[in-house]
């Protein structure tokens, strides 16, 4: 299972969703879906979240139960 912690990085940026989703070039709902850990995002939205938010893919996100 994925585990997003975007929210808490998007809210130490000091950033809404609105705006992060404007710099992302993505809807406010897929930030909503990422955060809830209802959407996976491509690699490729995975990189730009971690641009916007001078974060590593992989603090973004991690897999729970992964072996």
């Amino acid at each position: 299972m994925l585990v997003s912690n975007v929210r808490a990085a998007r809210l130490a940026a000091g950033l809404t969703q609105e705006e992060l989703s404007r710099r992302c070039h993505v809807s406010r709902q897929t930030i909503i879906s990422i955060e809830r850990g209802a959407h996976a995002p491509t690699l490729m939205l995975a990189l730009v979240l971690a641009r916007e938010l001078d974060q590593r893919v992989d603090s973004l996100f991690t897999l729970e139960g992964a072996p």
